[in-house]
């Protein structure tokens, strides 16, 4: 799966971190991530920055929903 621009912003948004937390938490450079944010569609970008950007996301719940309406959801956490 493809990862869009939009997709990353809404999922770094939903955990409510800055570009720089991100950027740490990724291994990904801080100024990567702002470009790659800045695209509507597929970022350009090296395939192991966008593989360890979205295997980040997917660590902390984050679940990527594709189709005719790109989107992002936290991962449902089962009752305790």
């Amino acid at each position: 799966m493809m990862l869009t621009g939009a997709q990353i912003r809404m999922a770094r948004g939903y955990l409510r971190l800055s570009v720089r937390e991100f950027a740490d938490a990724s291994g990904v450079s801080a100024a990567t991530i702002k470009r790659m944010e800045e695209v509507d569609g597929v970022p350009k970008a090296m395939a192991d920055n966008l593989a360890k950007v979205q295997q980040t996301f997917e660590a902390a719940g984050v679940e990527f929903t594709n189709g005719g309406e790109p989107g992002v959801k936290l991962r449902r956490k089962d009752p305790v």
